[in-house]
């Protein structure tokens, strides 16, 4: 899977990534100063990157933990984000990491250390209320996680620390590492899910949606707290009864006592993201749709985008308490 590592000679004897280049003797090893010199450059190709993408091990300097943006969160008041890797295992149509980086090469933090020790910060900063921390916002949380032992690292370091709730985000069927550990009530392992059809046409690379409803039921079986991420709901023919489908196919392998939280909301796009993106992709239906300038984002127009919201939001309180729902968009025009 991986030909080539580029590795920060700051990082060239740390543990982990010693671990990595045994586990991929056979790649070519290229020393680099910074990360940056391979990321960022400008005229790559993502999307040939994408076909045979790169391995960077890298060190993260400062900001190893930031504030959410707005409209992400599932009810805490203190929310905060943190990426111990940047860019995808997947090729998602609708993903923005294509259209915020510039390579499609995957960079890897190996500094754990430095991650724990500021989330410490933040909860001591934070003594009597819980924080939420979201570890997939620039990659799948457990994709690569036999890469990277994820799992292994900062699962047990939360399950200490009950006041940090952490949202592990994936589209992953690489279970195996959480259903070796005891559940933990503080760790909750969120499913981006769509309809089949729109995970056919849009969700490239990751698994079909009744494996990951395979997943989902080993782990809530086995007492993890499941997160169910509808984000984002993507318009097409027949969006009604797609989703009234789609929602009872969920909701026939898992009950709403095993859920923690539901989020939900559609497409948008900063309109710079959304012309580079679309640019990477001329013949994409999904970017020819009914979507519209608004304020400064790329989205559907409002009354169709409410229309949406309304129907899903009906649907779901068929099959769990609305207190779940949580609208994963921030206010717009």
């Amino acid at each position: 899977m991986i030909n080539t590592i580029y590795i920060e000679k700051a990082v060239a004897e740390h543990p982990r990534t010693q671990t990595v280049l045994e586990r991929f003797s056979q790649a070519v090893s290229i020393e680099c100063e910074r990360y940056g010199e391979v990321f960022n450059p400008r005229s790559q190709s993502f999307r040939l990157q994408k076909k045979r993408p790169s391995l960077i091990l890298a060190e993260k300097y400062k900001n190893h933990v930031l504030p959410a943006p707005e409209g992400y969160g599932i009810g805490g008041q203190r929310n905060y984000y943190f990426s111990h890797m940047l860019n995808c295992l997947y090729d998602c149509r609708y993903c923005f990491l294509q259209g915020m980086y510039r390579s499609a090469h995957y960079v890897f933090f190996v500094n754990y250390e430095d991650f724990k020790r500021e989330i410490e910060q933040v909860l001591k900063q934070n003594p009597e209320r819980d924080v939420y921390f979201f570890s997939g916002y620039d990659c799948d949380s457990l994709a690569l996680d036999s890469v990277t032992d994820f799992v292994k690292e900062f699962v047990p370091f939360f399950s200490e620390r009950p006041r940090g709730i952490l949202e592990l985000r994936t589209k992953s069927c690489n279970v195996e590492p959480l259903l070796e550990l005891e559940a933990v009530p503080n760790c909750v392992v969120a499913y981006s899910l769509s309809p089949d059809a729109v995970a056919k046409a849009l969700e490239h690379k990751a698994p079909p949606l009744r494996a990951r409803l395979g997943a989902i039921k080993k782990l809530a079986d086995a007492g993890w707290p499941i997160g169910l991420r509808f984000d984002p709901l993507v318009y097409h023919e027949d969006f009604r009864d797609s989703y009234r489908e789609f929602f009872k196919e969920v909701f026939g392998i898992i009950s709403s006592e095993q859920v923690h939280s539901i989020s939900f909301g559609p497409m948008r796009f900063p309109k710079p993201m959304f012309d580079k993106i679309a640019k990477l992709y001329p013949d994409e239906p999904l970017f020819a749709g009914p979507m519209s300038l608004r304020g400064t984002m790329i989205s559907y127009d409002k009354e169709r985008e409410q229309e949406m919201m309304d129907f899903c939001s009906q649907e779901l309180r068929r099959y769990a308490p609305e207190s779940l729902f949580f609208n994963c968009m921030p206010e717009s025009p």
